[in-house]
């Protein structure tokens, strides 16, 4: 069931179109990623989708509620954690986390989702005597004080270390256990393989592909990627012989070989069966950065670089 249904949206400021024809629904309790470099359009998409932002065109739908006309009924149920949310730093995690329960009619119990998120021995310290962690699980606790449905959280982890990272994404995957379904807004590509159901690939503010992280990746074509130095020579007719091999290339003393199911089974086998053994071994599979490639005809940073900022002005 869809408990988010986006058609058609649309939305410029004067010249600039930031979201251009952008449709995708996503379905209850599932991790919804829109991934694309910075300046695609992402944050101003999720900003009409949670009513900041008035669409030029298109419809929104929000477990059955418009955004613009409906705002109020839509607050209690959605929670946004925005890029650029930012506290007093004098605010102790405790009153923050009061402060944004009084916006609620029926908020969760606050000490329950500090204690989920693992702040309880944080509850007195001031926002600004936070590590970036700490600041982000803040963040997503002041998403979920309302007991939402729905939750949108955009670039959570950037500027944290690999392990805050990491302990965020276990955060995220917790909260969709809680039943929550989420919108997630990214630029990493590990994130999005990691943590996403689905993933729409965004760019110049358009939706170029929707799957899954596998099934984007599948859409390259290129299949799994063997690379390796054999023990002995051995002629290349060994491997492209082989049903799974599709190309064979030498680079040196290493050799790259293309194929498909199944592929590295059977250049091993097919190498120890000449008395050769495969050292150095190197698997590649195809990745979101290779699905974006193939799918806009330029790599995910030099589209980075073709923007400095994440969307057009307020």
């Amino acid at each position: 069931m869809s408990v988010i249904e986006v058609e058609r949206l649309r939305k410029a400021y004067g010249d600039t179109v930031a979201v251009d024809d952008v449709s995708f629904c996503v379905d209850e309790n599932e991790i919804f990623g829109l991934l694309g470099p910075n300046g695609a359009g992402k944050t101003t998409t999720v900003e009409c989708v949670v009513g900041l932002r008035r669409p030029d065109l298109g419809t929104i739908k929000v477990l059955g509620l418009d955004p613009q006309t409906q705002r109020d009924r839509l607050r209690e149920n959605v929670g946004v954690q925005l890029q650029e949310s930012v506290l007093p730093p004098k605010i102790r995690v405790r009153e923050a986390v009061d402060l944004y329960r009084s916006f609620y009619r029926r908020p969760t119990d606050a000490d329950r989702l500090v204690d989920l998120l693992g702040l309880s021995g944080k509850r007195d310290v001031y926002f600004k005597n936070l590590s970036g962690g700490q600041k982000q699980r803040l963040s997503i606790a002041l998403a979920l004080v309302g007991d939402p449905r729905v939750a949108v959280l955009d670039e959570l982890t950037t500027g944290l270390d690999p392990q805050a990272r990491r302990d965020t994404w276990e955060l995220i995957e917790g909260v969709r256990d809680q039943g929550v379904t989420i919108i997630l807004v990214t630029h990493f590509m590990d994130e999005a393989e990691r943590l996403c159901d689905r993933v729409a690939l965004v760019d110049r503010g358009k939706v170029v592909a929707l799957d899954s992280p596998d099934g984007l990746a599948r859409r390259v074509g290129g299949g799994t990627r063997v690379r390796f130095t054999p023990s002995a020579p051995f002629e290349d007719r060994v491997l492209t012989e082989l049903p799974q091999v599709r190309s064979l290339e030498r680079q040196g003393e290493q050799v790259v070989v293309q194929g498909g199911d199944d592929l590295v089974n059977a250049v091993i086998l097919a190498l120890s069966g000449m008395g050769v053994t495969a050292r150095d071994v190197h698997v590649d599979a195809p990745s979101l950065e290779d699905a974006f490639v193939t799918l806009t005809g330029r790599g995910f940073h030099d589209a980075e670089e073709t923007t400095s900022t994440e969307e057009a002005p307020s």
